[in-house]
């Protein structure tokens, strides 16, 4: 069954709508959800589910949106599959008083963003503006960014809960919506009940281009290296000190551009250091270490850990502690015992009219974590681009694109169970 009716959609006013709510997480904060405003959208959300029929949505104490779109056709045992998306915005780059623009009928230009003339979306950096000839844009003004990721999975979700609502005619199984805080700081599913959720699937959708689906992700670890050096009063230090912020330095220094984030690209993995604090004495450096391989993975945490050593030996008063933790880990090995998920899913692109592109995303989402929680969960695309900067876009177009793609995976799982 394809869709045989024009869709009445809302998901422009909606993004429109929740990019103007500061939503930023901080990893610096050790409460749950990092941030209280991240509940101001979690109540708006729960207040629009609510208006179009869905009674059970909820905002919990933790900053989850759960909701359920009741099964609407006679067949029995349809597995529940569920959608999500996550509320905060990155730490990266300001949220607070985003403007949205929208550039009608793009026609190929570079996009000078009237805020900040500096900030220019370029054809030839942003190779999917090719693909949007004629498609009506959505941009910030070029102070902030725009909020695409994930806000425009969460409209699109809610767009397709809405159709849902109101067109009876698109048989379904019973659907479960999850909306997460602090996905950006890898903190999004620690308090989700996957009990109470109670789905068989899900579909996180928080991709970039149009048709696209991600089944791998990276595995991920963090490490927080602790460098403990010798101080002393500098004008007394010959011979004697040992500054562990310089050793810091030429730790970083010394680690491979064939083995940092800006040299690698596909399946090549990464270290990447991302806060670094001190003084003489002790300073620490955090780091995130990727690879799609956990081989590779745990290689890389002996590569730093190498470094280290040898960066110590002119320092031999000195010493250091390395603690390596694992975060999260490539959904495929979950996906791949679960062939239907993401057949669906390819399935349902197709139907919106797209070409379907099975990828791998060097990045992780809330679905990394889901797999392994017992959600098997595959990413599709919201039409997000150059996420966490002021440069970030996404097209109208490519949002609908992503509200049917919903639509004809609820419709394809009643039809093949």
């Amino acid at each position: 069954m394809n869709l045989k009716f024009k869709l009445d959609f809302t998901v422009t006013e909606r993004f429109l709508k929740y990019v103007t709510i500061d939503t930023q997480s901080d990893p610096a904060s050790s409460s749950f959800p990092s941030t209280e405003k991240q509940k101001d959208l979690g109540k708006v959300l729960v207040g629009e589910l609510q208006a179009i029929g869905i009674t059970d949505a909820h905002l919990d104490q933790y900053g989850y949106v759960y909701a359920t779109i009741p099964s609407n056709t006679e067949k029995e045992n349809i597995p529940v599959i569920c959608f999500c998306s996550h509320m905060d915005t990155s730490p990266d780059c300001s949220g607070k008083n985003v403007k949205p623009i929208i550039h009608k009928n793009y026609r190929g230009a570079d996009i000078v963003l009237p805020d900040d003339l500096s900030q220019i979306i370029k054809l030839k950096e942003h190779p999917d503006l090719k693909n949007q000839i004629g498609n009506d844009l959505i941009t910030a003004k070029g102070t902030t960014l725009l909020g695409a990721d994930n806000k425009a999975g969460l409209a699109e979700i809610m767009d397709a809960c809405y159709q849902l609502m109101n067109h009876s005619e698109i048989k379904h199984g019973k659907i479960r919506i999850l909306f997460t805080p602090d996905e950006e700081i890898g903190r999004g599913v620690d308090k989700v009940d996957i009990k109470k959720l109670g789905a068989y699937a899900g579909y996180t959708i928080d991709g970039e281009s149009a048709g696209n689906m991600e089944n791998e992700t990276f595995s991920a670890d963090g490490a927080k290296l602790i460098i403990k050096g010798i101080s002393t009063h500098p004008g007394f230090a010959k011979g004697k000190m040992e500054s562990a912020i310089k050793i810091a330095g030429q730790i970083i220094a010394a680690l491979p551009f064939d083995l940092s984030p800006e040299g690698t690209q596909d399946k090549e993995g990464f270290i990447h250091p991302v806060a670094i604090e001190g003084h003489v004495e002790q300073a620490s450096i955090d780091f995130i270490i990727r690879d799609f391989d956990e081989e590779k993975l745990a290689g890389h945490a002996d590569t730093l850990r190498k470094i280290t050593d040898d960066v110590l030996k002119k320092f031999p008063s000195s010493s250091y502690e390395l603690a390596v933790k694992p975060q999260y880990r490539n959904m495929r090995v979950v996906l791949d015992k679960h062939p239907k998920i993401v057949e669906y899913g390819m399935e349902a692109i197709r139907r919106a009219g797209l070409n379907a592109k099975l990828c791998s995303i060097r990045g992780g989402t809330d679905g990394s974590r889901l797999s392994f929680m017992g959600l098997p969960c595959p990413n599709i695309f919201a039409g997000e681009h150059a996420f966490h900067s002021k440069q970030e876009w996404v097209s109208i177009q490519d949002m609908q694109k992503a509200v049917e793609t919903i639509l004809h995976l609820c419709m394809i799982w009643e039809e093949k169970n």
